[in-house]
């Protein structure tokens, strides 16, 4: 049975997202306080998988999510693409204007300003996660208090919803990635015909330099789905670029890359897989 390391618990996005992409098998979830602490239960164990939220469609990036893969050794194995759902739920027998908290992660706080706007008696409180929110709610018997969480996250807890869908944006979706040590990585994707990387890498601080290395993958064919830069710390006006590829032929993404890897510093891959495709709603 494969373990998959999670941020948050029972209930969370991350659990719901963990059971789709392995929809067909049993899994395990071993459920973790923060990202950092994903990448040391991995760290520790060699034959665990995570899975890390990377870019939400509102949000955008988690940029922190980037240093932390970056700096890991694991690799990239697969994606997958939830659409997000939010739920208003509180102990059972209240109505809204009982209400004057509501707790949640502070991405899902943001994800329902126009929820929250519309209902100005509600004091917004940021937690560390949406499932955590409603399983404190119902363990401690809080009234006056409202998660904003998953369905799956009411529905555990026992909690009644009293609005649906709240989010703002209804084209709410989060990408995740499925990590594992290079090891496992290497059996996960063992026969797999792969079709998709993500790469890193700095420039050097001169005229043309990312067009340079655009124009080379674009040569080969390669698409690029994402590319997304991130300061350097303590290096004044230098960025890493995190960029993700398709490809359709292997051969000529590996000649892409050593094409571009001259150009580039500190060039690192962050995984092969195979994109998988996902449902939309």
């Amino acid at each position: 049975m494969k373990r998959i390391a999670i941020q948050g618990g029972e209930g969370s996005y991350h659990e719901i997202a963990a059971r789709a992409y392995f929809s067909e098998e049993e899994i395990e979830i071993v459920p973790c306080e923060t990202f950092r602490d994903v990448f040391k239960s991995i760290d520790t164990d060699n034959d665990l998988l995570g899975l890390i939220a990377i870019e939400n469609t509102i949000a955008g990036s988690l940029l922190q999510n980037h240093n932390l893969l970056r700096e890991s050794g694991c690799l990239i194995i697969g994606e997958y693409k939830l659409r997000i759902s939010h739920q208003f739920a509180v102990l059972p027998g209240q109505n809204i204007l009982d209400i004057k908290e509501v707790h949640s992660h502070p991405i899902a706080l943001m994800q329902c300003e126009d929820f929250l706007e519309e209902n100005k008696h509600l004091l917004a409180v940021e937690s560390d996660d949406t499932a955590t929110s409603a399983k404190e709610i119902a363990e401690k018997k809080i009234t006056g208090r409202a998660a904003i969480c998953s369905r799956s996250a009411a529905e555990k807890y026992g909690l009644e919803i009293l609005a649906e869908s709240i989010e703002t944006n209804k084209r709410n979706f989060t990408r995740f990635l499925l990590i594992a040590k290079p090891d496992m990585a290497y059996r996960m994707n063992l026969g797999m015909e792969l079709n998709k990387s993500t790469i890193v890498f700095t420039l050097p601080h001169e005229e043309g330099s990312l067009s340079k290395v655009l124009t080379i993958l674009s040569f080969y064919n390669i698409n690029l789905t994402k590319i997304q830069s991130l300061p350097i710390i303590g290096r004044e006006w230098e960025y890493q670029f995190y960029v993700a590829l398709t490809f359709q032929n292997y051969e000529r993404y590996r000649q892409a890359l050593d094409a571009i890897k001259p150009l580039t510093r500190e060039f690192q891959n962050l995984g092969e897989y195979r994109e998988v495709k996902t449902p939309n709603n």
